[in-house]
């Protein structure tokens, strides 16, 4: 399998990308206008919304690890492994 060059790529994938990016500014408008956003300011989930835009807004090429990490909880060693059926 041979991969997309980045026009065929931009031109397969543009309307859908423009679909997200419109979803997610429609979500931070309903927050930005909602009543008490005070208490919503210092929320991290909001926070890491803010970043992973930054993120997004880099040239860096592994960009959705990056916000796949910024979204994840670190490995823990402690966890208990989930026994089979």
């Amino acid at each position: 399998m041979t991969a997309l060059t980045a026009p065929d790529a931009l031109e397969k994938y543009f309307l859908e990308a423009r679909c997200k990016l419109l979803d997610l500014a429609a979500i931070l408008d309903r927050v930005s206008r909602g009543e008490k956003l005070d208490q919503v300011k210092a929320d991290p989930r909001l926070a890491r919304i803010h970043e992973a835009l930054k993120i997004l807004s880099s040239t860096s090429p592994n960009r959705a690890e990056q916000v796949q990490q910024l979204f994840s909880l670190g490995y823990d060693p402690s966890w208990k492994r989930p026994e089979p059926r």
